[in-house]
């Protein structure tokens, strides 16, 4: 499914997660926990000076924000290009509003934000 036919999630799922989401972006939260709720995303990381690398990412849904979200991201479909992290779901939700905010703006490839990608590849550790 595109992300652009994406329902929003029903309100009372919205209301689980609005304590954990900034008020300016609450209004992506029910399109950002639908996507959450797919358990997978395709997409192309944007290299600088190179071509877009391909990836598949798949993650662990639970329904409480505070609960942890395992996410396993596949680049160009070759398992030594597997890194995984595991992270808050209201963080990862809020990762998954970067990525609805990115492609609002530049109607580019689904991509992560540069966030994610440091916590995933454990740049800040």
């Amino acid at each position: 499914m595109a992300i652009p036919q994406l329902k929003p999630a029903d309100e009372k799922e919205v209301k689980v997660y609005s304590p954990f989401c900034p008020e300016p972006r609450r209004k992506f939260l029910p399109l950002a926990i639908s996507l959450y709720k797919l358990k997978s995303l395709e997409g192309a990381r944007k290299i600088d000076g190179g071509e877009d690398v391909p990836f598949v990412a798949s993650w662990t849904v639970s329904s409480l924000p505070i609960d942890l979200t395992s996410c396993r991201v596949l680049f160009d479909g070759n398992a030594e290009l597997s890194y995984a992290v595991t992270v808050q779901s209201s963080e990862f939700v809020s990762y998954l509003i970067d990525v609805l905010l990115t492609l609002q703006r530049t109607r580019a490839n689904v991509d992560f934000s540069k966030g994610f990608y440091r916590k995933l590849m454990r740049v800040d550790e």
